[in-house]
């Protein structure tokens, strides 16, 4: 017998092992399992709206009467009350640090709530182009429908085409009744035609 190595044929595995021995691949019809995250989680329509609000009260009065009332106030303790109470003794050093950490979280805070609302005025914007290229489809339909029905209105007997052209035939009828000399008896173009005059009908 010849060995299969020289043949150049595998031996067939079992169907068993053959399933149980490939790597398990993520399957397509299954959700993947959620990933840890080192950083926390937000919702980030949430902290639009928030960073919406803050923007808001730091460009009202209210914010410049405030803000001015806590400094005053924050002198006049650093400065009028007992040395063991004062937190923040001339050049009040701790006061700017407080100012300057607020002004580092307004800027970022603003230009957010300023980037939402530019993307909603991208969409408005979007949304009027929409709107006005409907109006002008439908506006552009209309028009065509108009001229198409005035294009059919005239071609419809009115009532003053009608009337001029009874009136045209009346004349005509009275000018064969004054060349025809009957004063009773009316003759029409047909009739002339097939009775021409100076011809007797009764003749044969």
């Amino acid at each position: 017998m010849v060995p299969e190595r020289e043949t150049g044929t595998r031996e067939r595995p079992p169907a068993g092992a053959t399933a149980a021995g490939r790597p398990r691949s993520a399957r397509l019809d299954q959700p993947r399992p959620p990933r840890r995250r080192l950083l926390p989680e937000w919702d980030p329509e949430a902290f639009g709206r928030l960073s919406e609000r803050i923007a808001r009260f730091l460009g009202t009065g209210r914010f410049i009467v405030w803000m001015t009332i806590v400094i005053i106030a924050w002198v006049l303790w650093n400065v009028a009350a007992p040395r063991h109470l004062r937190f923040d003794q001339y050049p009040f050093i701790f006061l700017t640090l407080m100012l300057s950490l607020q002004a580092s979280y307004a800027a970022p805070l603003i230009l957010l709530a300023q980037n939402r609302q530019d993307d909603r005025d991208r969409v408005n914007l979007e949304q009027d182009r929409k709107q006005n290229e409907r109006s002008i489809a439908d506006t552009e339909y209309l028009t065509r429908e108009v001229a198409a029905l005035r294009m059919g209105l005239g071609e419809v007997a009115t009532r003053d085409w009608i009337r001029s052209e009874l009136q045209d035939l009346m004349k005509e009828l009275e000018e064969h009744r004054r060349h025809d000399g009957h004063a009773g008896q009316v003759v029409f173009p047909a009739e002339r035609a097939e009775h021409p005059p100076g011809r007797d009908t009764d003749d044969r």
